[in-house]
């Protein structure tokens, strides 16, 4: 299942940059989290009509808002690893900016549940189970 988890992670984020939510919401739980600490969009988003406005948050704050997949690995059956970089322009400011982030995907049954967004790859590894 690990090595389907990453391909459902390579999807995910390919959905994201599309800003595709009919591809996106099937590759999860009815119940997916995402959690990320970025910018005007940061805070929780839970189930499917979260998602719908988190995708819906992306356009109107960055619509040039894409993910760089660096590398991805399963950790186990049921977690993924991703180093990611974002980049970005702001919709008023208009300011670019990029960021190294690490995204920790879990898993139930075959779905992404819940998505951790971490700006320290550090914590993401440790929140993925991995220590240095």
């Amino acid at each position: 299942m690990s090595l389907e988890n990453v391909e459902t992670v390579k999807q995910a984020v390919a959905a994201v940059n599309e800003r595709d939510i009919d591809r996106y919401l099937p590759l999860c739980t009815d119940d997916i989290e995402l959690l990320t600490p970025l910018g005007a969009i940061g805070g929780a988003y839970n189930g499917a009509e979260d998602i719908r406005r988190f995708f819906d948050d992306l356009e109107d704050t960055s619509p040039d808002f894409r993910l760089h997949l660096e590398h991805v690995e399963a950790i186990d059956e049921d977690r993924v690893l991703a180093f990611l970089h974002t980049s970005a322009s702001g919709r008023t400011s208009g300011i670019s900016t990029g960021v190294p982030t690490a995204n920790v995907y879990d898993f139930l049954d075959g779905k992404i549940r819940r998505v951790r967004i971490f700006l320290d790859r550090d914590e993401a590894r440790e929140a993925a189970g991995l220590r240095e």
